[in-house]
């Protein structure tokens, strides 16, 4: 059996069992129990309900653009025709490029995390589904990685937005900031998480959409979350 760290130890003193907790209360225990040396994540985790009324199973995949950011870095890469590569390296792309960019993408040379390609290189980068796909790289217009505003698209990604999606159970999971955030700024991204995943219910799901809410961070145990 695995030795539980003294650190781990010492965080397991401020759990709390069996009862909902409120939001502040839960980010200031969070951020109190990340002491790690590096910047840990803050993260929610909800379990929402799937069954609608009539059909299948509602599955929920959007953008959330968080107002004081996430705090993660991206690597952006953007894929566009040559006489709009300029504005993409002064929108602040790390990576930039036409045809050669999809000859690097088929050869499976790319250390991007997040692609942006225009509308026009759709056409182009389809074919290569299999290889972006598996590694949530291919663009989609409803996450934002389809546009013709690469200035817009690319602060975007390099700032608040993050994209979540549900799994089978209807478990989904998202970063709303990092421990070195104040209290108040994670709260105000708590807050405009979860009215942005209100505002996806469906019509034909009845009853409550988010039923548990959790807060933890990288290295850090979770806490449920009820009320404000």
């Amino acid at each position: 059996m695995k030795k539980k760290s003294k650190r781990y130890k010492e965080i397991l003193k401020n759990a709390v069992k069996d009862k909902k907790i409120a939001v502040k209360d839960a980010i200031d225990l969070v951020k109190k129990n990340s002491k790690t040396k590096f910047d840990e994540s803050i993260d929610v985790s909800l379990k929402i309900n799937l069954k609608q009324s009539k059909g299948g199973d509602f599955s929920l995949r959007t953008v959330v653009n968080l107002p004081n950011g996430s705090g993660k870095k991206n690597n952006v890469a953007v894929l566009c025709e040559p006489d709009k590569t300029d504005e993409a390296k002064k929108a602040g792309a790390d990576v930039v490029g036409s045809d050669d960019l999809i000859e690097k993408i088929a050869a499976g040379k790319f250390n991007f995390t997040k692609l942006i390609c225009t509308p026009s290189m759709m056409s182009k980068i389809g074919k290569h589904g299999k290889v972006l796909g598996p590694k949530g790289l291919m663009p989609n217009p409803k996450l934002g990685t389809v546009a013709s505003d690469l200035t817009k698209a690319v602060k975007d990604l390099k700032t608040g937005l993050v994209e979540i999606r549900n799994d089978k159970d209807g478990n989904l999971a998202s970063t709303i900031g990092r421990k070195s955030f104040s209290t108040e700024k994670l709260l105000e991204n708590y807050n405009h998480f979860i009215e942005s995943v209100k505002k996806e219910k469906p019509d034909t799901i009845k009853g409550e959409f988010i039923k548990n809410t959790y807060l933890t961070s990288t290295m850090g145990i979770s806490y449920k979350v009820g009320g404000k």
